[in-house]
């Protein structure tokens, strides 16, 4: 997970792209031919969307950017502690 990664995907991409881009992913690390750095870097590329989607999500809730983008962090933090 990559803050400024999420942001500029929240900045410069809509929810639609987004979402046309993890469903492309999503496909790609179900190939069997994929090795695990592809799969790693897939990864990467997911949160980071997964992130701008919820940023997105939030903003439209009335929640400001740098709130959502901490809120997501801390989420993904949370999870990793558990």
């Amino acid at each position: 997970m990559k803050l400024p990664v999420i942001r500029q995907f929240y900045q410069t991409q809509s929810p639609e792209n987004l979402e046309k881009t993890l469903e492309v992913l999503e496909a790609f690390s179900e190939f069997r031919g994929t090795t695990e750095e592809d799969l790693n870097v897939t990864g990467e590329l997911i949160t980071n969307i997964c992130g701008a989607l919820e940023v997105h999500a939030n903003v439209a809730q009335g929640m400001a950017e740098k709130d959502a983008l901490n809120s997501f962090a801390q989420k993904v933090l949370g999870s990793i502690d558990k």
